[in-house]
């Protein structure tokens, strides 16, 4: 594939980008509900399981769809950023970088990643803060209708209350998106030099994409672990209710739950996060491969 890559090519990256996080985020809706209400309310649920139970018998099958609109237009928001500025900003550094971007490709992955991700939380951060609200309030204080919710919110916090998370956010997933690129890109890099050793054009699309499956679950479990404590913070954060800075309510939230706290739910994380990673990236190539990219 040829390194310098037009318009067309930027736009098939963040149509690719729309369907990879739209899709599988709101598929694990159910899992996400339970995660976010054990981390912002430990004792609710005894575990995993006894939370989709809990649900089940208090709210029926309604009870795991709560959150799904905005959690859909949200993060395809933020797949639409993610991927496509991830793409841009590659030949970017590329271009900076000259002769020696081969040297440093680790370095452009990490750069690339993270300039990528800062954009694409501006765009999903309000809906992620609607989404929060409405999977972790108690029954009945919380409009579970997307247009009624954010005039709540709004009349509530002004857009502070859409944005107060931003900063948890980006400290969640800026280091999740540079492990998720840099992690994927050497793992396939490692497939490809140690296991399957012939060129990768000379090997099926299917042996092509279950290296992508692979390569994208080990690198979800290492982006779960280092995200972890921010996406606790950021669970809890826009549960509260409050006009305090981001920053105080951050300090309030630590004195209250202290480092153990943060980890809260890790091992449900790991699952929904290896699981999400792995089809953003099957998702995302197989639709490169039919746009012939």
């Amino acid at each position: 594939m040829s390194d310098v890559h037009d318009f067309s090519y930027y736009k098939k990256c963040m149509m690719g980008g729309i369907l990879s996080c739209g899709i599988t985020h709101t598929m694990v809706c159910p899992l996400d509900i339970v995660k976010c209400r054990m981390q912002a309310q430990p004792h609710l649920y005894k575990s995993v399981g006894d939370g989709f139970k809990t649900i089940m018998k208090q709210e029926g099958f309604k009870g795991f769809t709560v959150g799904w609109f905005p959690t859909l237009v949200g993060y395809s928001a933020q797949g639409f950023g993610k991927f496509g500025f991830y793409e841009i900003f590659k030949d970017v550094y590329r271009g900076i970088a000259g002769e020696n971007a081969a040297k440093y490709q680790t370095l452009g992955f990490a750069v690339s990643s993270a300039g990528a991700e800062f954009i694409a939380d501006c765009l999903l951060c309000p809906m992620e803060a609607l989404k929060v609200k409405m999977q972790t309030s108690d029954p009945g204080t919380f409009p579970l209708r997307t247009a009624q919710g954010i005039n709540t919110i709004k009349a509530a916090e002004g857009m502070n209350g859409f944005y107060k998370g931003l900063s948890p956010l980006w400290a969640r997933q800026i280091p999740y998106t540079i492990v998720k690129f840099v992690a994927f890109e050497k793992i396939v890099q490692q497939f490809y030099k140690k296991v399957f050793t012939k060129p990768k054009s000379e090997y099926s699309k299917s042996t092509q994409l279950m290296v992508t499956f692979m390569s994208g679950y080990i690198a979800g479990v290492f982006c779960a672990v280092v995200s972890h404590p921010a996406d606790t913070m950021v669970s809890i954060l826009n549960k509260r209710e409050s006009s305090d800075s981001a920053m105080k309510q951050v300090k309030d939230i630590y004195g209250e739950i202290g480092f153990g706290g943060l980890w809260k739910g890790l091992g449900t994380r790991i699952f929904m996060v290896g699981t999400l990673t792995c089809l953003q990236w099957v998702i995302y190539d197989s639709f490169k491969v039919a746009c012939g990219l």
